[in-house]
């Protein structure tokens, strides 16, 4: 995984990504995301998997515009959930202080 990241950072570099505001590449996130919901919505296994590799993509190119890491990132993210508590209801996980009493 950390090789992937590396290669998209390369790339990025080379198309001129890592410079471009951020804002365009948060569009390009939500165009890719878009792509997710058309493939779960067509059952379509193969743009699916391409669609969530995408939207990766645009993640790790978002982070470096930002001086971040994708790693750190999600560290930061995981280091914040693996002690929620909550349950999941129709499919969602909902935080237990969102949870209505």
């Amino acid at each position: 995984m950390n090789e992937l990241i590396k290669l998209v950072e390369k790339w990025s570099q080379e198309k001129g990504l890592d410079r471009v505001e951020s804002s365009k590449q948060a569009l390009k996130f939500f165009e890719e995301a878009g792509e997710v919901s058309a493939a779960l919505a067509r059952s379509n296994k193969d743009d699916l998997t391409d669609a969530i590799g995408d939207t990766i993509v645009t993640l790790i190119i978002l982070a470096q515009q930002q001086g971040m890491n994708i790693e750190h990132c999600l560290a930061v993210a995981y280091d914040e959930i693996k002690g929620r508590k909550g349950k999941t209801i129709n499919g969602v996980f909902v935080k237990s202080e969102d949870l209505e009493e």
